[in-house]
């Protein structure tokens, strides 16, 4: 199953959710877990302690490459990573060029023969990068600040999604950096009881400083990990179906 932490709007927590959901996959579930940064900052791979070693990444998706040789080992069992470079900024146009709508999709069937889950950090904003993805993805998970533009942008998501010709894809919004301390927030929170939260903590900040998922930080009967390990669970039944 190939799951897509995605938002059209930077600036969501969409980076840190996507390492903690790679953690809880491989941790948790005990998965064979492949956590794919797709976006160009790589601040995905630096969590998880990579650094960039060239500007292969493009090239091994839009070229007849193999990306699984990019693959490396991370110090969480069961976990590895496809890591981002800076050459994934031209992908739009790459993409736009090749031509090929399913490119992406095809490359994540061939990758997932060999892991349980595939997590795909993507870069934000309604692109070609992005309908390749949404393409490629069962199930995107769609950080939302309890906040007007960032509520909008996932009404935008839904929009775009719905134009879509054949199957559609399972859009699962999930509440993030959230601060009960604030009124907006709590309203936003009680007109959509049943999405997960994700709190807003300094423990998540910590994840950039450590270079390590939440889980590695912190035991599991803490608030911080505990909100990660409900939402995995959510996604997890979610998927079964």
């Amino acid at each position: 199953m190939i799951i897509a932490v995605y938002s059209a709007k930077g600036g969501v927590g969409k980076t840190t959710l996507a390492v903690n959901l790679a953690w809880a996959s491989a941790t948790l579930s005990s998965r064979r877990t492949l956590l794919w940064d797709l976006d160009a900052q790589a601040a995905a791979s630096y969590i998880l302690g990579q650094e960039p070693t060239g500007r292969r990444a493009q090239q091994s998706i839009i070229r007849d490459a193999d990306p699984s040789k990019l693959i490396q080992p991370t110090a969480i069992d069961r976990l590895d990573l496809l890591p981002a470079d800076d050459s994934l900024r031209d992908l739009d146009l790459a993409f736009h060029g090749l031509g090929k709508r399913k490119r992406l999709a095809k490359i994540a069937a061939n990758l997932a023969q060999d892991y349980d889950r595939i997590i795909i950090d993507c870069p934000p904003g309604l692109t070609d990068t992005s309908d390749q993805i949404l393409r490629a993805s069962d199930l995107v998970v769609v950080p939302v600040i309890p906040a007007a533009l960032s509520r909008r942008s996932l009404d935008v998501i839904k929009r775009h999604v719905g134009r879509k010709k054949g199957p559609q894809v399972m859009l699962a919004p999930v509440f993030s950096m959230v601060d009960r301390r604030r009124a907006l927030h709590l309203a936003e929170l009680d007109r959509h009881k049943s999405w997960p939260i994700i709190p807003m903590a300094s423990a998540y900040e910590r994840m950039s400083e450590e270079r390590a998922p939440i889980g590695v930080l912190f035991p599991q009967s803490s608030p911080a990990v505990e909100a990660v390990a409900a939402l995995w669970r959510r996604l997890e039944k979610a998927l079964a179906k």
